[in-house]
């Protein structure tokens, strides 16, 4: 299938749902998914869906609500509790999963509240070659992914949000402040709050992607190639303030940014 018949399958999957509760974290692709919703079902038939806890940051709820306000959707942005789950805690390989199955769980009681037969969410086809624990919750709890349906990829939803001009067309990707912290260190909210200062202050300095890994008394910046330059150039700056937010080591990570370790 082409992109056209991709997009036009994606509106049958969706108006085949009939009111559907959209798990929204204003990314690339639950933004696309959310518009798509919006205008196959109507306002009255669409809910998104935004989990709030400490490891999903202010700054990105504030602008999940702002992207669904633009697109005149209902919102409803609820507290989860991830922080009070022993077994997301532990940070094991299965954390994604702890972490989805409650999020999702919230999903539900929301559609349950408005009579809604149906969630979705944003996995597309890429998702299906990485290892994501996730997605097990999502199928156990009859979570949909029309995204994956139609059989659109990253690339693809990109060149189409951008086609309908939605802001969020060239957002990087985030990921959870929880994926900083390695496997087998307890999460703590003290950690997660480390971590996001540490990363907004630097993001504030101009630099869009950054992730700061968490290694105890070491933080491990990764950034961008072409943005290692302006690292350097504020190096002193930065160094500075991740020792206040309690590092002891400040280092940079040579290879490139979002790569597997």
């Amino acid at each position: 299938m082409d992109l056209h018949e991709k997009y036009e399958k994606l509106k049958e999957i969706i108006g085949d749902l009939k009111r559907v509760v959209v798990a929204f974290s204003g990314g690339v692709d639950s933004s696309f998914l959310l518009k798509v919703s919006r205008d196959v079902l109507g306002k009255n038939n669409v809910i998104a869906f935004t989990g709030k806890f400490p490891a999903f940051p202010e700054r990105e709820i504030a602008f999940a609500k702002k992207i669904a306000e633009e697109m005149d959707c209902l919102c409803e942005i609820v507290e989860t509790r991830q922080l009070e789950e022993p077994d997301f805690l532990k940070n094991d390989k299965n954390r994604c999963y702890y972490c989805k199955r409650e999020l999702m769980k919230k999903a539900w009681e929301i559609a349950a509240n408005h009579n809604i037969e149906h969630v979705i969410e944003g996995s597309n086809t890429d998702d299906l070659n990485d290892y994501r624990p996730g997605m097990k919750a999502c199928h156990e709890l009859n979570i949909k992914s029309p995204l994956v349906k139609a059989g659109l990829n990253k690339k693809e939803i990109r060149e189409l949000a951008q086609m309908f001009s939605l802001s969020t067309w060239n957002k990087p990707s985030f990921s959870c402040l929880a994926t900083r912290i390695p496997y087998g260190i307890e999460i703590k909210t003290e950690i997660l709050e480390i971590i996001d200062l540490s990363e907004d202050y630097i993001r504030n300095l101009g630099i869009k992607n950054v992730r700061v890994r968490f290694h105890g008394s070491i933080a491990r910046i990764e950034v961008d190639e072409n943005e290692i330059t302006k690292i350097m150039e504020n190096r002193k700056n930065i160094v500075n303030t991740l020792l206040k937010y309690g590092f002891l080591y400040i280092t940079l990570d040579l290879k490139e940014y979002g790569r597997p370790d």
